[in-house]
């Protein structure tokens, strides 16, 4: 007999459907699984074979073939074991299947019988609806996952016997439902906060331009100035994640197997800080077979780069692309995939190879100049605002005084995005200021004759590229925004420049 069960698999951060067709026939007793598998999917058929056995099915004694349909792209992965061994009772008949084109099934069996997690779910789920799908059966630590997507009965199958039970109608299992308002409203309580920050006031002052607008912003100091820690709390100060923006964030973090059993959505926004030894394949993604990176992991939060320098040149070069287009093409032999990398970037770097400051630093001006040199012009160009942490006076390590709570400072942000929010509301790919074009840029950052002279003045004095003209426009509106001004003021551009000038002193 022939039986089709419905599943699917992921291709980048998106899913498609597979057919997973079962013919049991007769001859000599084996199995055979067609349609690229790749090696996992092939130990399946021991898997499923036992679990068969545990679960108190027959097996039926022939040669049975498995197709998974369509039959050109590899399939990857144990995610096939449920709707395989389903489609092996079906085709045996040994169940009803009249509910099997209802529904689509993932979930990797032991061989108890008892399905496991698997990676991926929100993307299959999402497919799956809109395939038109009455429902999706999951593994139970996968179900919270799944039915963030509405309109779609989420079935957790804890074994196979369950599920066989289910499609009969001879056991009732309760779809699994989230409140997604109330996941959204979960309090996290932060273990850190901008207030525990002794001094650096114009740091803080730096990081909070760089939240309103989504800059990308570099931290220049000695060791021990807290850049590392200043770095950790910008967290803190970015607005909450959108119900859209946690859908792609989850998508990137579900097909890594980052979230944790039970978990629905991510909503915080990503803090990723690889090691400076990471490769390309870390660092942008890929390997054999693609899977997100870095920079997709921190897809709207933030990636810390620390010791930027120490980072391998070719590394770093490659961001280029994704920090202008917020998106990562991954060419490969098999094809091409892109996964989505809209993050903020803050780096931090000692000013020398010894940790001082040029005037103290007992290395040769070569020596600086080759260490400064292992970041490229055009990689500095895309960092907006570039800020030197001093070290902080005695007198404010000591002071009683409490800096400004996180919260505070949140609330500043999230009022400036807000009017950013309103500027761009009929630009949907444009969600803050650091995202925006040449026309967006032309339309809202006007400046009037004296401001403009300042502008031309600094242009010429620091000799900015000119995608930096475009970071110091950026920059000033995002001041403009904090200040609640319309129009961007000579102050505004003067505060904006300066944030330009730290590379051109250290850099010549």
């Amino acid at each position: 007999m022939l039986a089709k069960v419905c599943s699917a698999a992921v291709n980048g951060i998106e899913a498609y459907p597979v057919e997973v067709e079962v013919n049991a026939g007769f001859g000599d007793t084996l199995i055979v699984i067609v349609g690229l598998p790749d090696a996992a999917v092939k130990e399946s058929r021991d898997r499923v074979m036992t679990a068969l056995i545990n679960s108190g099915f027959a097996f039926t004694f022939g040669r049975t073939t498995i197709n998974l349909a369509p039959a050109d792209v590899k399939k990857e992965g144990p995610s096939f074991d449920l709707p395989i061994a389903v489609g092996m009772v079906a085709a045996s008949e040994q169940m009803e299947v009249d509910q099997l084109d209802n529904f689509v099934m993932v979930g990797e069996l032991a061989l108890t019988g008892a399905v496991r997690p698997v990676k991926g779910i929100l993307p299959i789920a999402l497919r799956a609806r809109e395939q038109g799908k009455l429902g999706i059966f999951v593994p139970p630590e996968n179900a919270a996952e799944a039915a963030v997507v509405s309109g779609l009965q989420v079935i957790p199958v804890a074994n196979l016997r369950e599920a066989v039970s289910f499609l009969e109608g001879d056991l009732k299992i309760s779809p699994t439902r989230v409140d997604i308002v109330k996941i959204f409203e979960q309090d996290h309580d932060e273990e850190i906060d901008f207030a525990e920050v002794k001094g650096q006031e114009s740091v803080k002052r730096a990081l909070e331009i760089a939240a309103a607008g989504g800059h990308n912003v570099l931290l220049i100091g000695p060791p021990g100035t807290g850049k590392s820690m200043l770095a950790k709390r910008l967290a803190t100060i970015l607005p909450p994640l959108t119900l859209e923006e946690a859908l792609e964030t989850t998508k990137v973090h579900s097909i890594v197997g980052l979230l944790a059993p039970g978990q629905a959505l991510v909503t915080r926004r990503p803090f990723r800080a690889p090691h400076h030894t990471a490769s390309d394949a870390g660092l942008l993604g890929g390997n054999i077979n693609p899977t997100p990176g870095e920079i997709s992991l921190a897809h709207h939060g933030v990636l810390f780069l620390d010791e930027l320098p120490e980072f391998k040149r070719s590394v770093l070069e490659t961001m280029r692309q994704p920090l202008e287009e917020g998106r990562v093409t991954i060419s490969r032999a098999a094809g091409a995939m892109t996964f989505p990398s809209e993050f903020m970037l803050v780096a931090a770097m000692n000013p020398t190879p010894d940790g001082k400051m040029p005037a103290e630093s007992r290395s040769s001006p070569r020596e600086i100049q080759n260490y400064l040199g292992r970041i490229s012009g055009p990689l500095l160009d895309r960092i907006d605002l570039h800020v030197e942490v001093p070290a902080v006076p005695f007198r404010e390590i000591t002071s009683e005084q409490t800096s400004e709570a996180s919260a505070e400072i949140r609330k500043r942000v999230i009022a400036a995005r807000q009017r950013q929010h309103e500027r761009f509301k009929n630009k949907p790919r444009i969600n803050c200021n650091a995202r925006m074009g040449s026309r967006e840029i032309k339309a809202c950052c006007a400046l009037d004759e004296s401001t403009l002279e300042l502008l031309k003045f600094a242009m010429s004095d620091l000799k900015l590229s000119a995608r930096g003209y475009d970071r110091v426009l950026k920059v000033a509106r995002t001041i403009a925004d904090l200040a609640g001004s319309e129009t961007i003021t000579g102050d505004h551009l003067s505060e904006a420049i300066q944030y330009r000038s730290l590379d051109r002193q250290l850099w010549a």
